[in-house]
């Protein structure tokens, strides 16, 4: 059975979100992180009339996001993913004919395209975290605003974002309406350990992980600066390591299934 949506802050601006793409074409949202606007927003639009059984695409910058994205929208209508919402990445999909709701990575978005200039059966493209800014996500805007200046003018863009400036998207979009959502904080205490001089970043992080687990409750998110490093910090709590704690190591060259074990919740105990 599907869930029952999540109370975000989202909720309180999807209705003026619906009534601005129901009179007009373009829309910038601006809401925080946390504020629900990936999951909730695309679920939002599927009964827009002006849908008229097209599809909603939406662009994520990141693989890991985009199936996290596409995962969580369709845990919340109660179906598995490759139904109603689906997803498109470099060597990985999982879309069929039902699917109303496609979230796609940039490179993806632009071979769309490049491939059907019209965008056939699509009726709205969001531009997920476009505060993160690249080449692809800049270039696929621009090509879906000639699409829709040129081929398609009921076309639907949306542009979200949690920290850039609205304002300057808006103006390019024919000054169109910003929307403005609130966000939820949580306290936050920080702690500062300072390297050692000439130490090697992976086993300083080692040695913080190690205290972390020894002091702290709950789960560790730990940042490094590439594979190599994020490998070595592996092997080496390996060494020794309570048997309860679950390492999950993240980066871009893992199978789908191996990332999405760091992003789930982690098991019982």
């Amino acid at each position: 059975m599907p869930q029952a949506f999540p109370a975000l802050p989202i909720d309180a601006v999807l209705p003026e979100l619906c009534a601005v793409l129901e009179s007009g074409t373009h829309a910038v949202l601006q809401a925080p992180p946390g504020a629900g606007k990936t999951t909730k927003v695309p679920l939002a639009l599927l009964d827009a009339p002006w849908r008229g059984g097209q599809k909603i695409v939406m662009l994520e910058p990141r693989r890991l996001a985009a199936r996290a994205a596409a995962r969580r929208m369709a845990q919340l209508l109660g179906e598995g993913v490759g139904e109603t919402v689906g997803y498109r990445v470099r060597f990985d999909s999982k879309v069929s004919a039902k699917t109303k709701i496609e979230v796609v990575t940039e490179g993806i978005l632009v071979r769309m395209i490049q491939d059907d200039p019209e965008l056939s059966g699509i009726a709205c493209v969001i531009f997920d975290e476009f505060h993160e800014r690249s080449l692809d996500a800049d270039l696929g805007l621009a090509l879906a605003m000639e699409t829709q200046g040129a081929l398609r003018d009921e076309l639907r863009i949306v542009v979200m974002s949690a920290t850039l400036d609205g304002d300057p998207i808006a103006a390019l979009m024919g000054n169109c309406p910003v929307i403005s959502s609130e966000g939820r904080a949580y306290p936050v205490e920080t702690k500062y350990i300072p390297m050692r001089p000439n130490a090697w970043v992976d086993r300083e992080m080692t040695a913080a992980i190690r205290m972390a687990l020894r002091e702290e409750s709950g789960s560790i998110l730990a940042f490094l600066p590439g594979q190599g490093e994020i490998m070595r910090v592996e092997a080496a709590l390996k060494d020794g390591l309570d048997p309860s704690v679950m390492i999950a190591p993240l980066y871009g060259a893992m199978e789908a299934r191996a990332q999405d074990l760091a992003t789930q919740p982690a098991p019982e105990g």
